[in-house]
């Protein structure tokens, strides 16, 4: 089985929408570094069709979802872990048990496919596997789109 690697910030989860919400002197503050705004993390939204698209693909392939959380903010790797439960559940049964990965060099992860919307950051550009661009082109625009494309490739 092949092994596929998912993002989470604007993969996953719809980063901009849970922004929307923030006091706008809170935001202020923190321009240019939203993502340590403290608990931002968890109680984001999922993008339209990633739940959907995760349990498709998690039938498919060995799917784990990578993901960077910023330096500056340690909550948000407490927070990570809990949206994926929120959203796919705790249980072993989960398509996403113990399949959430945290690191700042995706590239030292082994595997066939990577889906980013940063193709371009935190290691993605040298990963050794095909990176799918999220949300990058037509072609991979969205989760029916990216699902479409993988599930030919499985």
């Amino acid at each position: 089985m092949k092994t596929l690697y998912i993002d989470m910030d604007n993969t996953l989860v719809d980063f901009s929408a849970r922004l929307d919400g923030v006091d706008p002197a809170v935001r202020n503050r923190f321009r240019g570094r939203e993502d340590e705004l403290p608990g931002l993390f968890a109680l984001m939204p999922p993008m339209p069709g990633a739940i959907d698209a995760f349990h498709e693909l998690a039938d498919l392939f060995d799917t784990y979802i990578l993901s960077t959380a910023p330096w500056g903010n340690p909550s948000a790797w407490q927070h990570k872990v809990e949206w994926v439960q929120i959203h796919f559940g705790i249980d072993p049964g989960s398509p996403a048990y113990k399949r959430l990965i945290l690191s700042h060099h995706k590239h030292l992860n082994r595997g066939d496919f990577l889906v980013d919307d940063r193709p371009g950051h935190n290691g993605a550009d040298r990963f050794e596997g095909e990176v799918v661009p999220f949300g990058q082109t037509d072609e991979h625009r969205t989760w029916p789109d990216v699902v479409r494309y993988l599930r030919g490739r499985a």
